[in-house]
């Protein structure tokens, strides 16, 4: 049994959709900063989803993010290495300054500008240390829980035109496909134990909007590109998050689908739910 913490989140509900082998707890059912041995019984390996991903609250609530971030993930990678069974932890784009023009490599040096970034990356530590495995993702979303694609394209059916940011680059990730490559890794178990695994390919988030748009249906010239300085926020955000998949790909590992093609097939999936009785915007 494939033991999930903070799983009823979007990525643990693809993993149980994926594998009937799955146990996706919630937060309350298990809390990873109070974790003990003994709350894995019956566990063959752990996928910990279980994170504190609010980024702007984080710049002031710092100390709840470590233990959720940080504390959380070393108590269950020192539970698994004690009963001798493996430990995946879901890390993040923003353990990186932002500040590079290449995709990052997994051997790049990391410079987190935010407290969420921060955390996380004490969090990979940790696990690390314990040996575990740290796989980092980007632009996560899927059909549940909230994420950019339900967001905008809510803003799509409300407003003639919006604004996004056109100078932070990335690459989105469908949690389905993200889901499917962490049960590979649990089947492979590779030497390699920190990867990046995300959608393939990169964009910016306004060109991630207008994909959206087109999906939706819409006139993806609706969706204007502006700067970053133009919507300042608490916590800074990477302006070039692209993580290279080249570990994941060396540890015989399927690359994930390209970002483009699996905004498709997610749309298929329901990740925006059907509209029935909607009136055009004028």
């Amino acid at each position: 049994m494939i033991l999930v913490p903070g799983g009823r989140g979007q990525l643990g509900h693809d993993l149980a959709a994926l594998s009937a082998d799955v146990r996706a707890v919630s937060s309350a059912e298990l809390d990873v900063t109070a974790v003990t041995a003994a709350d894995l019984a019956g566990a063959s390996a752990v996928i910990n989803c279980a994170a504190y991903t609010a980024v702007d609250a984080a710049e002031t609530d710092e100390e709840r993010a470590f233990a959720v971030n940080a504390v959380g993930p070393g108590l269950l990678a020192q539970a698994c290495a004690s009963l001798g069974i493996p430990m995946i932890q879901v890390s993040t784009d923003y353990v990186f300054s932002g500040d590079g023009v290449r995709p990052y490599e997994t051997t790049d040096p990391v410079g987190p500008k935010s407290a969420y970034g921060r955390t996380k990356l004490e969090g990979e530590h940790r696990v690390l240390d314990a040996g575990g495995y740290v796989v980092r993702t980007s632009w996560l979303y899927g059909v549940h829980g909230s994420n950019f694609v339900k967001t905008m394209a809510a803003l799509e059916s409300s407003r003639p035109t919006l604004s996004v940011v056109d100078d932070q680059a990335g690459a989105p990730t469908w949690s389905h496909d993200l889901a499917a490559g962490l049960l590979e890794l649990v089947s492979v178990l590779p030497a390699t134990r920190l990867l990046h695994a995300t959608g393939g390919g990169q964009t910016t988030w306004f060109r991630f909007a207008r994909a959206i748009f087109e999906e939706l249906g819409a006139d993806p010239a609706r969706v204007q590109p502006c700067t970053t300085a133009d919507f300042p926020r608490p916590a800074p955000r990477p302006a070039y998050s692209v993580l290279s998949g080249a570990a994941w790909a060396a540890a015989g590992l399927r690359p994930l689908p390209h970002w483009r093609s699996a905004l498709s097939e997610a749309f298929r999936a329901g990740v925006v739910a059907p509209r029935t009785g909607a009136a055009p915007l004028e």
